[in-house]
């Protein structure tokens, strides 16, 4: 059995869902568990829903519901000459299920009623995609996740219980091959012991199908994106970019762990736990070879990959009493961060000053000076990049740094990281 994902610009219209079935037909006779997320900007949408409906602003609660009711019921009737009954009849609970939540108290948990309503996009998108599949006479299976996969109860970044997830993909899941071909279920979407509806965070859609193909023991798992593949290089950034055709799973790690849009590590760790190979590809040219991320090495340090992370905010910290910045100091800062809810890109200490690069973006300026005002003087710099160069060249570095100042450099075997700013920035 095979896995697939796709994701929400691979199903964002008719056409486009059109061109899902065409790939899958290519696969003819194969078994095909297929995850697919939301269509393009419902999720957005769905999130305004959700702001509405905290704030109890009914019109324009309705209004939101509205749109995307007309948005999925145009596809629908773009699908079908004839809509099926069962398809309609089913949009129809989905949306009768949520104009019913403004009516309700809105919960403490806003995480919870977070959850509730944004899942609502993945039922619809693959209530769609399984009923077209049909209508093309594929043997489907439209399969609830909300029933497969269990977590605890952290909602929008659902932990899985494995076993009891293994469980209940040995009680129904597995077994239903027996009689169908393809089974379309939700990505993104897990459920509590008491049946309540949880979302896994970040990346949760791939992460679905990398649950899926451990829990079945899964051939591959396809992620179909509109790129040919994993580049060494974001081409709004850099020129000349290469497909990278092979990676392994630790490299694809370490460029998401450095900040690459690739496939996020919580995805990966489960198929590397059983040797399970994930290719990207691209569902624009479904023949294009793309990317196969495996476990071998080999192929890791061929071609160089850059990442860029920009709009950097360089912070350096020196006690006040200038004693040295030991381990019971790092570990209070790093305390008031975490209060402060900032991740930390790069870090570098010396005797008297601990310096750290965060996402300017997403920084209280005066809230972060007031937190460590009490200890420590702090010094800034805002409007920096963050270079990040795996497999390294000489030439590769003087390329990316011409024109540019280097405030930090940190090298290891394989990766170069580098904070850099334009000549005319200055220091706070």
């Amino acid at each position: 059995m095979k896995v697939f994902k796709f994701g929400g610009a691979s199903v964002k219209n008719a056409e486009a869902i059109k061109n899902v079935a065409s790939i899958i037909s290519r696969y003819e006779g194969q078994k095909l568990a297929i995850v697919v997320s939301a269509m393009d900007k419902t999720t957005n949408k769905l999130e305004l829903v959700v702001e509405a409906c905290k704030h109890r602003d009914s019109a324009a609660f309705g209004h939101y519901i509205d749109e995307i009711e007309e948005f999925h019921r145009h596809i629908l009737h773009e699908l079908f000459s004839e809509v099926p009954f069962k398809a309609s009849n089913e949009m129809d609970d989905l949306f009768t299920g949520l104009r019913k939540r403004i009516e309700e108290p809105f919960p403490e948990n806003y995480s919870f009623a977070y959850d509730q309503i944004v899942s609502v996009g993945e039922l619809l998108s693959s209530l769609l995609l399984s009923a077209y599949l049909t209508e093309v006479n594929h043997r489907v299976l439209w399969a609830d996740a909300r029933k497969l996969i269990r977590t605890n109860h952290r909602y929008q970044e659902g932990k899985v219980d494995w076993i009891k997830t293994q469980e209940r993909m040995n009680d129904s899941f597995i077994p239903a091959f027996e009689h169908v071909d393809i089974q379309v279920t939700q990505g993104f979407i897990g459920h509590t012991a008491e049946g309540f509806t949880t979302t896994l965070g970040r990346e949760g859609s791939d992460y679905t199908a990398g649950i899926i193909a451990y829990c079945c023991d899964a051939e591959s798992v396809t992620i179909w994106k509109d790129v040919p593949g994993m580049l060494n290089a974001d081409p709004k950034y850099f020129d000349d970019t290469i497909l990278l055709d092979q990676i392994s799973f630790k490299e694809a790690i370490e460029l998401s762990y450095y900040g690459a849009s690739v496939i996020h590590p919580k995805t990966i760790q489960p198929l590397q736990n059983k040797g399970i190979p994930l290719y990207v590809k691209s569902f624009v040219d479904p023949e294009a070879p793309g990317t196969a991320i495996q476990a071998s090495t080999a192929h890791d340090h061929l071609i160089p990959s850059f990442i860029i992370k920009r709009d950097q905010l360089l912070v350096s910290l020196t006690t006040r009493d200038f004693s040295f910045i030991a381990e019971e100091n790092l570990s209070t800062i790093f305390d008031l961060l975490n209060q402060l809810k900032l991740t930390v890109n790069l870090m570098q200490n010396s005797a008297l000053n601990f310096s750290f690069l965060l996402d300017r973006s997403k920084v209280d300026l005066d809230k972060l000076k007031s937190t460590f005002a009490e200890s420590y003087e702090l010094r800034y710099n805002e409007g920096l990049e963050l270079l990040t160069i795996r497999h390294p060249s000489e030439e590769v570095i003087e390329k990316l740094t011409t024109g540019k100042e280097i405030l930090v450099r940190q090298f290891t075997r394989q990766t170069a990281r580098m904070v850099l700013k334009d000549t005319n920035g200055g220091a706070n």
